[in-house]
């Protein structure tokens, strides 16, 4: 009996007994079906070591060889976090480009850096960490569905199907098209009806209807899920009908995994489940164990937190089963082997891009045509741009103006230089005089003098501050690094990288130090930021202290000098986290001098004002206490009063005003518009965004952006506008009438869609292939649009539909777009199709989109303004 079964067991071996000739486990063998390999894999795994890996810091299985992995990895407009990189223009900018080629090229080049830095670094650590990794968090795809929210930034703006089609073109950049190995995965965040406030993200409840659920708020998820094959969705922070999204039945398990069959990964939003269980925020779970089960059987596979460390325990107390656990590790598990990372490293051919790709000329001329691209031109009387080359007198004004770190927007890498406005306006025009002057800073009515210089090291040593690193956190023994910094402290370590070097990684204190000479008597400004835990000393006397890395704290430190005292000044800073922030400054701050301002440019030939926001003020969950904002939100969309009353002092010499504005969202500027003659809309351009604007400025590039975003005239005009059955008022009030172009009845400052250009176009009468289709057809409209300039421009078509006699519906909708060169006094036929899905629109009884018969007027033109439209009528039957 015993030689029976021997040879049994020989004999149903054999072939897996050849297929892992070569490799210790089945699960190595590249040659093998992936559910084979993950059905071996997961037979291997004990129970702990599963629930090890189902978070984001997942836990190296030595045995196995399994190495360690950070799951968490940024890519929202560049590689993030992870070094030097190339910066393209922030988001929001990159969808006023409306250029899905470009767009999928750009992220094409951002995965090849992302792919090179990993090569890089896990070769040199057989480990990857936080933000070194090949699973990016990217793209949003919220709706921004309010200019209040912060985070708009990070989306494509307030339209569903804009959104859709440049969210697929990022996917499908990241991800690649190789047939075997994804080249990095892309994520669809945050699953769903999430867009501040930030403030009360962690409690807030979202409730909607069933027809802006469909119609607004999950057009793009399901585009990016079954167009895009995007590979992870990540549940949002919020409630849905009073759930939380990261265990919520119907977003989760009815429509991502049922309607949509999605078989991905689906990771939490960070310590989202945290939430959970904790009263003041949603508090529906009782503790930990509870939560990790409830997300687990929600299909939420991976965490980005630590309450899964709790799934023992719900799996001792009969919560969930193994087989729960299986069912997701079967989806994380897919993730390691679609990208290749328990294969050989001669199998995957994404691992010879070289690291030579990162900030490489070619990436760094793409950064500037994005920037060039998403530059909108939205107001220019008496045709003042572009300017004459021959200006003699350029006055340069504004906070914004000579501030490269604006330009990076949030969720940004580090470019290896930065050009700013000024920088730009400079090269571009060198033989005329340029005035610079700052004017104000973006909200504090006062001005910032620098006063850095006043430091020395030490008693008769350099100028500067000595900065000594220790590799502990008490500062003890010899430093293992020490220098002197003749400009304003600025170190981290994102991404890995070093602080100086023979400085550690993790567990490092700093101890940074001079003597600060004082040159007037009054208060020194002292601005210290930092990641972790820090000391500010003035004399020995302890002045500023931040406990922890979330402990809330200001940062402007004004304190009470003499005028030719020396003081000894020394900040301590703690490493307690794994990456390391830290910047000191010092200033004078003065009320701004308007009369001042006007005086040095009032002799200027043009004054351009670089102003707006900065992502100091608006961005995730931040500690911001400026007048008009709350928690990286608006409270406001009126521009910062200090600059409002500079502009109007500029407006005062009678000379021509050219507003750059600079942000990630919408500001009422109704109020404004008497006081400049040209607005120009520059968002957060990225590393290039300077030379774009000058480009511009100059007539060196025709703009061609257009806004993806409504410019409401102000607050007012919005909030009169919302619907009034919703429990909530204004931003939290997340119904869709009144908001956006789809639904907005009034007429806006600038609408969705707008953007002028040193050319003109003038639009046809259009032709559809049938004047009356069926559900299930689709139809072409053909365009005849002419430049009738003396200029070569691009535009970008657009086609509207409205399902006529229906007051349910928007009132209008985007339904296709292109974007196309067209020469001077030539007519191009732009011909775009519209499918059967271009006339869904929710039905109660299907409970989805569904293709509806009747009656449509079909819009088109360079805009989403009525009054430029052109229409042609349409049956569906």
């Amino acid at each position: 009996m015993k030689r029976i079964v021997i040879i049994l067991c020989a004999t149903l071996a054999t072939p897996l007994f050849f297929a892992q000739s070569h490799y210790k486990y089945p699960f190595r063998n590249p040659d093998l079906p992936v559910n084979e390999r993950i059905e071996n894999l997961l037979f291997l795994l004990t129970t702990e070591e599963k629930i090890g890996m189902m978070m984001d810091n997942s836990q190296a299985v030595p045995r196995l060889e399994i190495p360690a992995y950070g799951w968490w990895n940024e890519a929202l407009h560049g590689v993030a976090r992870a070094g030097t990189a190339t910066v393209f223009p922030q988001a929001i900018g990159m969808a006023a480009t409306w250029d899905v080629p470009e767009h999928f090229k750009t992220f094409e080049m951002i995965s090849d850096e992302a792919r090179a830095k990993y090569n890089r670094s896990f070769d040199e650590a057989l480990k990857t960490g936080r933000y070194e990794g090949l699973t990016f968090w990217t793209p949003n795809i919220n709706i921004f569905r309010d200019p209040r929210w912060g985070r708009g930034q990070e989306t494509y703006g307030e339209d569903p199907y804009l959104t859709s089609v440049l969210g697929v073109a990022a996917v499908k950049g990241l991800q690649g098209n190789d047939p075997k190995f994804f080249k990095t995965h892309a994520c669809a965040k945050h699953f769903a009806v999430h867009s501040g406030p930030e403030w009360n993200r962690h409690s807030y409840n979202a409730e909607i209807s069933k027809r802006d659920l469909y119609e607004t708020y999950l057009p793009a998820f399901k585009a990016l899920v079954q167009e895009g094959n995007v590979r992870e969705v990540m549940c949002a922070y919020n409630a849905f009908d009073g759930q939380p999204c990261c265990a919520n039945n119907t977003l989760l398990t009815e429509i991502l995994r049922g309607k949509w069959k999605y078989d991905g990964m689906v990771v939490s939003d960070c310590w989202a489940l945290a939430d959970f269980f904790q009263k003041k925020y949603h508090g529906t779970h009782p503790d930990e164990k509870t939560t990790a089960a409830d997300a687990l059987k929600h299909s939420t596979d991976l965490e980005c937190g630590d309450t899964y460390n709790n799934l023992n325990k719900s799996l001792a107390s009969g919560l969930i089963t193994e087989n729960d656990i299986d069912a997701s590790m079967r989806r994380i598990l897919k993730g390691w082997f679609e990208l290749g990372m328990l294969d050989p490293k001669s199998s995957v051919h994404w691992n010879t891009i070289p690291y030579s790709v990162v900030d490489s000329e070619e990436h760094k001329k793409q950064a500037l045509k994005m920037a060039q691209k998403s530059i909108v031109l939205m107001k220019n009387e008496k045709n003042i741009l572009p300017l004459s080359r021959s200006i003699k007198k350029i006055a340069v004004v504004g906070p914004n103006a000579d501030d490269g770190l604006m330009q990076l927007g949030n969720y940004n890498g580090t470019p290896s230089s930065i050009v700013t406005i000024l920088d730009g306006i400079k090269t571009k025009f060198p033989n005329a005089e340029i005035i610079y002057e700052k004017g104000s800073e973006v909200t504090d009515p006062s001005s910032r003098t620098s006063l850095y210089q006043n430091f020395i090291s030490q008693k008769n040593g350099a100028k500067g501050m000595k900065v000594e690193f220790f590799n502990n956190n008490e500062f003890k023994g010899q430093p293992a690094n020490t220098s002197v910094n003749s400009t304003a402290i600025s170190y981290n370590s994102f991404g890995g990288t070093q602080l100086a070097p023979n400085v550690g990684r993790e567990n490092t204190s700093a101890i940074i130090s001079g003597i600060f000479k004082s040159t007037y008597t009054g208060d020194v400004v002292f601005s210290a930021s930092t990641s972790d835990i820090y000391t500010l000393f003035v004399d020995g006397k302890e002045i500023a202290t931040r406990k922890g890395p979330d402990a809330r704290h200001p940062s402007e430190f004004p304190v009470k000098m003499e005028k030719g005292k020396e003081y000894q000044i020394e900040l301590r800073h703690t490493q307690k986290g794994k990456y390391v922030s830290i910047s000191f400054e010092v200033y004078r701050k003065d009320p701004v001098n308007f009369a001042s301002v006007r005086e040095k440019v009032k002799n200027a030939d043009v004054i351009v004002f670089a102003g707006g926001l900065s992502p100091s003020l608006e961005g995730e969950e931040m500690m911001v206490n400026a007048e008009g904002f709350k928690g990286g939100d608006k409270t406001s969309i009126a521009l910062p009063k200090v600059q409002r009353d500079l502009l109007a002092e500029l407006r005062k010499t009678g000379k021509p005003v050219v507003f750059v504005l600079c942000t990630g969202s919408a500001l009422g500027l109704e109020q404004d518009e008497k006081n400049y003659d040209v607005l120009l809309n520059a968002w957060y351009g990225g590393q290039s965004g300077g030379t774009a604007v000058a480009d511009v400025l100059a007539g060196d590039y025709n703009p061609s952006g257009k806004l993806p975003i409504t410019f409401y005239k102000n607050l007012e005009q919005l909030d009169n506008a919302l619907s009034k059955t919703s429990k909530h008022e204004g931003f939290e009030n997340y119904d869709m009438q009144g908001r956006t172009y789809r639904y907005m009845t009034e007429k806006p400052l600038y609408p969705f869609g707008h953007g002028l250009s040193y050319s003109k176009f003038v639009y046809g009468d259009s032709k559809l292939s049938k004047n009356t289709i069926s559900t299930n057809e689709n139809v072409t409209i053909t365009i005849p649009v002419t430049n009738v300039s003396e200029r070569d421009g691009e535009e970008v078509v657009q086609v509207y539909i409205k399902r006529n006699n229906d007051i349910h519906v928007p009132v209008k909708t985007l339904r296709a777009f292109e974007r196309t060169l067209i020469k001077s006094k030539e007519t191009k036929n732009i011909q775009l199709n519209l499918s059967k899905d271009s006339f869904a629109f929710y039905d109660e009884k299907a409970d989805d989109l569904v293709s509806k018969p009747g009656d449509y007027t079909i819009f088109y033109g360079g805009t989403s303004d009525d009054a430029e439209l052109k229409s042609i009528p349409l049956t569906v039957k």
